[in-house]
């Protein structure tokens, strides 16, 4: 019998789709044909690029449903161009922020596949936050990226074992702009937070803060989650970081959280681990910086290294897989 449903390999590795709307992304396309520009001459001024390339970009969009062409030369919006207009994907897929960076590390997929290391440094001479930590302007993207501009405002609804009633301070452990410590402290009034991150992410938090009526209930350190960290909060968290980092990274994270929460702090976990058995597939996190999801069994053991002991772990209303561990 014939087979069914063959897979065209061609068509998967066909990089001219991808990369023609990361193009028109950045060149912001989508804003000037809404803005009334259609006729590719005057579209390709506008983004001030070459004319006769755009058309190809276009045409061939114009075949995958992304756009219309009216009559040959003349483009118009459709659904799928839209999404253009929508800051929260645009974000990452502006070549000339950090969209251009997730994009070109792709490239390096061979290298961390051969070695399972991230091979950032090959394209942009750099490892990633040392990176962005050189070019301030990639790092504002950064934080929007993963921020509420590009991920909206994160979910604060979590439970954690005997309440949060005992619960006086939270401290957010690389909690980027605050939103998610934000969201924490209007829903239980009576803690103080501390946000930890670096100086460019923490300065950024200060507007969030007030616009959520907390600043009062917050104070900040800008710096890594490598060095010591506040001590004496009763609960640290770390939300979307561990699974950012390599095993020996991610021990030396929640060393710093065990002895900041010594002796009866707690550490609670977000995201990152997931029930023994869950699949584990390829993200752009694993190129960037050869971070990795973990199994409970597989976290474990890394927090027996770094001095916690898992204490409870499950699965929540919320969505959330929450994980707590307390200082052996």
């Amino acid at each position: 019998m014939p087979e069914k449903n063959k897979v065209n390999l061609w068509a998967l590795s066909d990089l001219r789709t991808p990369w023609s709307i990361f193009v028109v992304a950045t060149l912001r396309i989508a804003d000037h044909i809404s803005a009334g520009k259609n006729e590719i001459n005057e579209i390709a001024a506008a983004a001030d690029c070459d004319a006769d390339a755009l058309h190809r970009v276009l045409n061939h969009l114009v075949e995958c449903g992304v756009f219309q062409q009216t009559a040959p030369g003349r483009f118009a919006m459709n659904e799928a161009a839209q999404g253009l207009l929508d800051p929260s994907q645009r974000i990452g897929l502006d070549l000339n922020g950090i969209g251009g960076r997730m994009a070109n590390a792709w490239g390096t997929l061979l290298s961390y596949v051969r070695t399972g290391a991230p091979a950032y440094q090959e394209v942009f001479g750099l490892p990633f936050f040392e990176d962005i930590e050189t070019h301030p302007e990639i790092a504002e993207s950064f934080d929007d990226l993963i921020g509420p501009v590009g991920h909206g405002w994160p979910n604060p609804h979590f439970e954690i074992s005997g309440g949060w009633e005992k619960v006086r301070s939270v401290a957010d452990v690389g909690g980027g702009t605050g939103a998610m410590l934000a969201g924490i402290l209007k829903l239980h009034h009576h803690l103080h937070g501390i946000l930890i991150d670096r100086p460019h992410a923490v300065a950024r938090a200060a507007e969030i803060f007030k616009d959520a009526g907390v600043a009062g209930r917050v104070t900040t350190a800008e710096q890594s989650f490598f060095d010591p960290l506040p001590p004496g909060a009763d609960l640290y968290l770390l939300k979307s970081v561990l699974d950012d980092w390599p095993d020996r990274e991610a021990i030396t994270i929640l060393s710093r959280c065990a002895a900041a929460a010594h002796p009866y702090g707690r550490v609670v976990l977000l995201s990152g681990v997931y029930p023994d058995g869950t699949p584990q597939g390829l993200t752009i996190v694993n190129v960037l910086l050869g971070g990795k999801n973990r199994t409970l069994t597989e976290f474990k053991l890394l927090a027996r290294k770094a001095g916690l002991e898992v204490s409870s772990a499950g699965q929540q209303a919320s969505g959330y897989y929450v994980v707590e561990c307390r200082p052996a």
